[in-house]
């Protein structure tokens, strides 16, 4: 199984300058990883992990925008993304509230880096969500105050939000959490079929 994992981050704002390599990193040791990239096909520091990712040679995973645009012409004139850096964009035409929304629930984990009120948002729908849900500290922006934040806001699977500062050691301790979720069922890649370790699930 290649597993999704969604880089959230600031578009815009003082971490770009000041954590643009983190978010390289994390992308790059995403796709090193073996597993897919989703980012919101947006500029700032999701476009850093997208160029991370995409500087792997030989990907075994891909690197795939979900855009709020509707068509590539609206993603480029409109609200001016770029495109290099993907496999696959997926237009979903939801704007940016939706389109957070369906990038968050289309991953098996998200990592917050750096981050704005957009990451925020997407943060939170993780949370909701029950995803794997990792935090690059030192980053700034909400990923530095995320522990502030849950020290005074009640939040499902506050607990199991992984934290640190090493962007490979983050995708590592993410992934190991997905395999850890995803412990109870195999899946032999060729029909669709899913077995449970205990029993058949049909």
């Amino acid at each position: 199984m290649k597993y999704q994992i969604c880089v959230s981050g600031a578009a815009a704002g003082d971490t770009i300058a000041a954590s643009h390599q983190l978010a390289f990193d994390l992308g790059k040791s995403i796709a090193e990883s073996g597993a897919t990239l989703l980012t919101g096909a947006t500029v700032g520091l999701p476009w850093y992990a997208a160029k991370g990712a995409f500087s792997v040679k030989d990907r075994h995973g891909a690197s795939i925008g979900f855009s709020p645009a509707s068509s590539f012409r609206e993603h480029v004139m409109v609200y001016k993304l770029p495109t290099v850096e993907f496999d696959y964009i997926n237009f979903t035409g939801m704007a940016y509230v939706g389109r957070d929304s369906y990038l968050v629930r289309s991953g098996d984990a998200v990592i917050t880096v750096g981050g704005r009120m957009g990451s925020l948002h997407e943060f939170a729908t993780s949370l909701i969500g029950q995803k794997v849900t990792g935090v690059l500290l030192g980053s700034g922006g909400l990923a530095d105050y995320v522990p502030t934040l849950l020290e005074n806001i009640e939040a499902p699977g506050a607990k199991e939000i992984i934290y640190d500062t090493d962007p490979a050691r983050l995708v590592q301790k993410v992934i190991e959490a997905i395999d850890r979720k995803y412990a109870d069922f195999k899946h032999d890649g060729t029909d669709g079929n899913i077995s449970a370790r205990r029993g058949n699930l049909g």
